[in-house]
């Protein structure tokens, strides 16, 4: 295979061609329509690199030589709202898919069918910008290909934020969830409570190591931590992601690891007692209390949050949840009893069931990791399965929508070579090639049933990834190779092959400025 025939993630069907087509100034960038908004943005990514200031026409030119052409083709449809034909002539290149999703797409194969330093953040000189003759066919395997990043244990700018997600652009991933509340932070401003940005978005100091609720004589920074994001940068955010065809997806924990926000409003609780933002990681058993008035709250949150995030899903946590306030609790065995609930499996059931009626309600839908499926899951929650596969067969063979995230192969917090000492993993071993070795739907899911596995996601926890450069360090190259897993077909996914086009496509991050782990394994 030429070098520069390294596509990540690899497409449905590629035929190299002889010949190539020169990209220069007299090149001629055509688009009509919601095609035009990913023509512009093709032309803006390459003016950077290359250097070629070319314009977008709405019209065919009267010469048909040298166009760069985005069509968009009802006829189509049968590629889905992703799928896309390109095909490159050494007199043209011409982009064709039945969405603008698709022509986006095909755009990204296009950069990487330039030489990477396409990529460059400033103009070179003395390169040859040449597209080779191909013809291209392509669609993704799952429609949920993503990552979450985790920013309540740590916070991270919001200009990194739009880094990570032109990345996962660039590999052709497809949902950032953002992981934005926990037990060390609050990250989300909600207008209708400041203090849970005032109080809970600060803690005074981090705990050092490896060292979780529990441990004896845990030892601190004494560094104050924190931040948040206003809704305007969330705005941002969102707008950014969209423009890029990605879906944000917020995660608010309830009813568990939301410490911050009783933090900042005692009254969620179950004990009355004082609490701060946790400085330690790990299991807390500070949970919202099962109240009308906490509904309330949850519900004015929500009402906030949906008003910034259009997409379908919502992310509610519901992972982790100890019972142990809720058994002590007089006002939660009452709620219980009043109920006719068996135990406090079912109380946090009928907990998930309330934010999920009040989500469909408003047109949108509850995704929870598998914990919800204890004492009963809500008939229209989709469940991201992470305790191993089990969750996810169980939810999906009763015909729940499910998203496959198993810690043992989607945590890329994890430790990805064997002699990693930066300490800013959590100590399991997971390397970029059993990331790659991944299949999402399991065996045990009924055949009939495996169209309820929409896809999978990597994972990052940020308890000891304390700013962008390690998040980055952390996530590349793993997610290059879970972007296969996700886009391309079971039986074209090759080890091998990989390993040769990931060579080319590391120039590629480096171009970028990415902080990837460089020694692979």
């Amino acid at each position: 295979m030429p070098k520069q025939i390294a596509i990540i993630p690899e497409p449905v069907r590629l035929d190299i061609k002889d010949g190539k087509f020169p990209l220069s100034p007299s090149c001629q960038v055509v688009a009509e329509g919601s095609a035009v908004d990913v023509a512009s943005w093709f032309v803006r990514t390459i003016a950077t690199g290359a250097g070629l200031k070319l314009a977008v026409n709405p019209s065919t030119p009267a010469n048909s030589t040298g166009l760069v052409w985005f069509h968009l083709d009802a006829g189509l449809k049968t590629l889905g709202p992703e799928g896309y034909r390109l095909s490159v002539t050494p007199q043209r290149v011409d982009v064709f898919a039945p969405e603008p999703a698709g022509l986006f797409y095909a755009a990204q194969t296009l950069l990487q069918l330039l030489p990477p330093e396409i990529f460059s953040s400033k103009p070179l000189s003395g390169t040859e910008w040449s597209i080779p003759c191909v013809e291209v066919e392509d669609f993704p395997r799952f429609g949920w290909r993503g990552s979450m990043m985790d920013t309540g244990r740590h916070f991270m700018p919001k200009e990194f934020v739009l880094k990570f997600i032109d990345l996962l652009a660039l590999h052709k991933l497809n949902t950032f969830h953002w992981h934005l509340t926990e037990d060390q932070g609050w990250r989300i401003e909600i207008k209708e409570y400041p203090r849970l940005t005032e109080v809970g978005a600060w803690r005074k100091e981090t705990v050092v190591g490896r060292t979780y609720t529990g441990s004896p004589h845990p030892v601190y920074d004494g560094k104050p931590h924190g931040g948040f994001y206003t809704q305007t940068e969330v705005r941002e955010v969102v707008e950014y992601a969209r423009q890029r065809f990605i879906r944000v997806v917020p995660e608010i924990e309830m009813p568990g690891h939301c410490q911050a926000a009783i933090a900042a409003y005692p009254e969620l609780g179950n004990t009355g007692q004082k609490l701060e933002v946790s400085t330690l990681w790990g299991i807390h058993e500070h949970v919202y209390n099962v109240e009308e008035n906490t509904f309330r709250f949850l519900f004015k949150i929500l009402e906030e949050v949906l008003g910034l995030f259009p997409g379908e899903f919502i992310h509610i946590g519901g992972d982790e949840v100890p019972k142990k306030e809720w058994k002590q609790s007089r006002a939660a065995q009452t709620r219980l009893q009043e109920l006719g609930l068996a135990n406090e499996e079912e109380l946090q059931s009928y907990f998930i069931r309330r934010i999920d009626r009040y989500l469909s309600g408003h047109g949108r839908r509850l995704v929870g990791w598998d914990e919800i499926l204890e004492g009963g899951l809500a008939r229209g929650a989709t469940v991201m399965s992470w305790r191993g596969e089990e969750g996810g067969i169980t939810a999906a063979n009763a015909g729940h929508d499910v998203v496959m995230a198993p810690e043992q192969y989607t945590y890329i917090n994890s430790q990805q070579t064997r002699d990693d000492s930066t300490g800013i993993h959590r100590g399991d071993y997971l390397p970029l090639t059993k990331v790659y070795g991944y299949e999402p739907v399991p065996a045990a899911i009924d055949p009939g049933k495996s169209q309820h596995v929409l896809g999978a996601q990597a994972q990052l926890w940020s308890e000891f990834i304390p700013d962008s450069l390690k998040m980055e360090y952390m996530a590349y190259p793993r997610l290059c190779a879970l972007s296969e897993v996700v886009w391309t077909p079971a039986a074209k996914k090759d080890m091998d092959s990989f390993m040769t086009r990931i060579q080319t496509h590391l120039q590629r991050l480096d171009q970028l400025g990415v902080n990837y782990c460089k020694q692979i394994e």
